[in-house]
């Protein structure tokens, strides 16, 4: 390659940038665009779950399976509280005193959160279902956020409940 002039070929060696004056003009482009919440706030938990087998005086326990709250608000200082209950007692047969029992033989116990996205999330205290109870909760943080869990539920069998197959309804929800 050849150089017209010593200096040029000084720089070009050098791998010296050379530097441009700038543009006599500049114009400004204000540029803007908007960011949606998709689905607002949410919970969902699996449609069933079966708790290990237990004789009258005995205890039932078991995973409820994946519980989740997702947070798509989108806004500043997104806060929430999970809460859960037992929306029917657990019964069998006619559901007479013997085949029934209540809230307050069952202990909900959230755990730690198993996936969580732009934390903090904190969970709720282990305890009984006699009332509604929080699961988990968020109480500071901004944007997006998302935390699911996998609580353990243990039920006291009353010693003078009759065998069968009890059912009852846990209930998840958020506000």
């Amino acid at each position: 390659m050849r150089f017209r002039n010593a200096a040029v070929a000084a720089v070009a060696a050098s791998g010296a940038v050379m530097l441009t004056s700038a543009p006599a003009t500049a114009v400004d482009t204000t540029t803007t665009f908007t960011v949606t919440a998709t689905t607002g706030l949410t919970a969902s938990a699996p449609g069933s779950a079966s708790l290990s087998g237990a004789a009258p005086g005995g205890q039932a326990t078991g995973a409820l399976g994946t519980v989740t709250v997702n947070d798509q608000r989108s806004q500043l200082s997104t806060t929430w509280t999970a809460t859960v209950s037992l929306s029917t007692p657990f019964t069998t047969g006619a559901g007479t005193a013997p085949e029934t029992i209540s809230g307050a033989s069952v202990n909900y116990a959230p755990g730690t959160a198993t996936a969580e996205t732009n934390p903090p999330h904190t969970p709720g205290t282990a305890g009984s279902l006699a009332s509604a109870r929080t699961a988990f909760s968020r109480t500071s943080g901004d944007g997006a956020n998302s935390v699911s869990w996998n609580p353990q539920l243990t039920v006291d069998v009353p010693a003078s409940n009759v065998s069968g197959d009890y059912s009852g309804v846990i209930t998840h929800s958020v506000a």
